[in-house]
């Protein structure tokens, strides 16, 4: 009865809940609420970091492969110069290029293997043919032939250029554009495409080291053979079939995997 007087006359009917004191909320308590992360923006935190710890290692595998690639080819361009200016005391100077490039391939078969062998074993696991020191199934043979081949006659016929009388800065010089010969290769074998940005970074790198390697040759008095260049351009043909058949490889190994 009394609620509908009260009712009648316009004022609301209110419960005991609606009547009980509100609870002073802390700014602390809504500013943490707002910034509170919600489950589906913490559920992308995981790949986001994954992806990030993958780009890294990436990146540290590129460093590390690329630093020791130079690093190993300014050795081994070190030692190839003591080499070929070693001098006995009769005047004999070291002109059995073949033999020294025996020595460089039992020792690159010697390295591969135990490299093969190593990471077979330590990768835990074996690979489709069942064996535990790695390999691919069904692999072309024939470009891995071709590309040793060329990459052996390419290292043979430098240092024939050097014990012909090449000297050295002629044959950074001409070493210094490998590069040109193994864009051709890879246009014409490979199948590659490139594009004006890449025959720019072309031509900086080789300018580079054509003026480094002049200002070098200033101080030398030594004069080269026409036998020893024909042996360097003999041997940047070979690097262009090496490059060329390399780059065809690579897509026959993306297909075969």
């Amino acid at each position: 009865m009394s609620f509908e007087l009260s009712a009648r006359d316009g004022s609301s009917a209110t419960s005991d809940a609606d009547k009980a004191p509100l609870l002073p909320i802390h700014e602390g308590q809504v500013s943490s609420s707002l910034d509170a992360p919600s489950p589906a923006s913490t559920m992308n935190v995981g790949p986001s970091a994954a992806i990030n710890n993958d780009t890294k290692n990436r990146a540290i595998q590129l460093l590390f492969g690329a630093g020791g690639i130079y690093a190993s080819f300014l050795y081994y361009g070190s030692l190839q110069e003591d080499v070929f200016r070693y001098e006995s005391e009769d005047g004999t100077k070291f002109t059995h290029a073949w033999y020294l490039q025996v020595l460089e391939s039992l020792a690159n078969v010697t390295f591969g293997t135990i490299a093969l062998i190593v990471m077979g074993v330590t990768s835990n696991s074996k690979n489709s043919l069942g064996l535990w020191w790695g390999g691919t199934p069904n692999l072309p043979k024939k470009p891995f032939l071709s590309s040793g081949f060329s990459q052996v006659c390419s290292k043979a016929f430098t240092s024939l250029a050097l014990a012909n009388g090449l000297s050295f800065p002629v044959a950074t010089l001409a070493k210094s554009g490998k590069m040109a010969p193994v864009m051709i290769g890879s246009l014409i074998l490979g199948g590659a495409t490139y594009g004006l940005r890449d025959y720019l970074q072309v031509v900086a790198i080789i300018g580079g080291t054509a003026i480094l390697s002049m200002s070098k040759k200033k101080s030398s008095t030594s004069e080269s053979t026409p036998l020893g260049v024909v042996f360097i351009l003999l041997a940047l043909v070979m690097d262009g079939v090496t490059g060329g058949v390399q780059k065809r490889l690579l897509a026959d190994m993306k297909r075969v995997q």
